[in-house]
């Protein structure tokens, strides 16, 4: 529709606004005056006389009646107006659109053609629409207008509309599965002095009573385990985290986490725990995906993925020169901007390994470079206790041992500041407090992440986590 018709459309419905008004009806009145039921009960109740409400959806006139459709968020129903009844009320009927919320009182017959409809015999306008709905057959067609106007894809996508249902299925779930097995869910700041819990740039906002720069979460990491030095064995907390990064179909700056810690667990527990937890919930769910959830899923270690797909042994390949080196000599061609040894690692994976990882499966052991939070193998301190749970190469879940001796975590983040030193962009910052915490004791624990954006991606097969966001970030709309 163009613009110039649309504000057309705006303006004769401005008009009758203001001609309803003439004649004494509310237009946005506070309340539907009856006791209403849900259409889908309505439509089960053949014969006797029901109020409902909803929007307008369609409107055909046929002489002396007026039919239309009627939607709520349980259904439609079929409306009659005929001016037999409602002779009275024919100058309001004349100012109603679709779009329009009405609230209907009458019998429930069935017309000559066999359609359940609300006989009206009387009618109350609950919001005039201003604004025409798109044509419902064909809907948004521009994808960043679906988006930025999830309110109208929602009523005409329903296919969306399931996409989101299906998501909030997947948190209750989540939370429930959680506190049946004891955990307890907490709420931590967003507004962070230090930032924490990854790798990640951070946004970064002002307080002004206090004259101080915050920094919008980039991770609960540090704060739940602090709750776990304090006396919670098993917390968790599913919220929003910021991370002021590029955005594409696998990221988005504002994003949701579940994370829980578990005292006295180890990562070789937590990928049972995970597994069974999945699992279950695409069973109980009753999610149709092709991914298969069965377990066991397969376990490979970070070493053995890499020496698979890229033909180089990280044991042997330990220093940022000597795995440059193997790189250049068996011409695998990469971004090679940023520094240091993890992070060249994590570019040689991303672009070798990890789209042949399908899943569901556990990619374990990751090196110590990674994961500056996680506790070294005892056999093998290049590498942590750790895993990434993979489903169609996309990482899900990030989870270890946690690191709870305090000079070896003061240690790593001193390192880390120094490649921030060196240019990299995304480092961990070193927090003090969370080293005092430490040094108080935390028990073994093993903690655990997962993005519900990604996931709810997964499993209702969207290919953009901006189909699993009610309103992702956008550019701002030019006015």
């Amino acid at each position: 529709m163009g613009q110039s018709r649309l504000e057309e459309i705006r303006q004769i419905r401005t008009e009758k606004l203001q001609k309803l008004r003439d004649l004494g009806v509310d237009p946005y009145p506070a309340k539907f005056s009856k006791s209403r039921v849900d259409i889908s009960r309505a439509l089960g109740s053949l014969g006797k006389n029901v109020a409902v409400a909803g929007r307008v959806w369609r409107w055909r006139e046929h002489g002396n009646v007026v039919f239309a459709d009627l939607k709520d968020s349980s259904g439609q129903i079929q409306i009659m107006f005929n001016t037999q009844t409602l002779a009275d009320k024919w100058p309001v009927i004349k100012l109603l659109d679709v779009g329009d919320f009405l609230g209907v009182a009458g019998k429930i017959v069935k017309t000559q053609a066999g359609e359940v409809t609300v006989d009206v015999s009387s009618f109350e306008l609950l919001t005039k629409s201003l604004h025409p709905l798109p044509d419902d057959w064909h809907g948004l067609k521009d994808i960043e207008e679906r988006y930025r106007q999830r309110y109208v894809d929602l009523l005409l996508n329903q296919p969306a509309r399931q996409v989101f249902l299906t998501r909030t299925e997947i948190v209750k779930f989540l939370r429930r599965y959680l506190d049946e097995h004891g955990f307890i869910e907490v709420e931590t700041p967003i507004l962070q002095s230090i930032y924490g819990g990854a790798s990640a740039k951070p946004f970064t906002t002002h307080h002004q009573a206090l004259d101080t720069d915050f920094y919008l979460r980039i991770s609960d990491e540090l704060y739940l385990k602090r709750l776990v030095v304090g006396g919670f064995d098993k917390v968790y907390e599913l919220g929003k985290d910021f991370r002021n990064e590029g955005m594409d179909r696998a990221h988005n700056p504002e994003f949701t986490m579940l994370e829980f810690y578990w005292a006295y667990a180890d990562y070789q527990e937590l990928m049972k725990f995970t597994e069974t937890m999945l699992s279950q919930l695409v069973k109980e769910l009753k999610i149709a995906t092709d991914i298969d959830f069965t377990p066991p899923w397969p376990r490979i270690s970070y070493r053995d993925a890499i020496l698979k797909h890229a033909g180089i042994d990280i044991n042997q390949a330990d220093t940022a020169a000597k795995l440059l080196k193997l790189i250049k000599r068996k011409n695998i061609k990469l971004n090679l901007e940023e520094v240091g040894f993890g992070t060249l690692l994590d570019i040689l994976y991303k672009q070798t390994t990890r789209p042949h990882l399908i899943g569901p499966l556990f990619l374990t052991d990751r090196p110590t470079e990674f994961v500056t939070l996680a506790k070294r193998l005892p056999h093998d301190p290049s590498k942590t206790a750790s895993f990434q749970l993979l489903i169609k190469g996309e990482e899900v879940i990030n989870a270890y041992n946690e690191l709870n001796d305090p000079i070896d975590q003061a240690d790593r983040w001193r390192e880390s500041e120094k490649l921030a030193a060196k240019g990299q962009e995304e480092h961990e910052a070193f927090d003090a407090d969370y080293i005092r915490a430490l040094e108080y004791g935390m028990p073994p624990t093993a903690g655990w992440g997962m993005g519900i954006d990604r996931l709810t991606a997964l499993l209702t097969g969207q290919s953009t986590l901006k189909d699993t966001i009610l309103f992702p970030t956008l550019r701002p709309e030019k006015q």
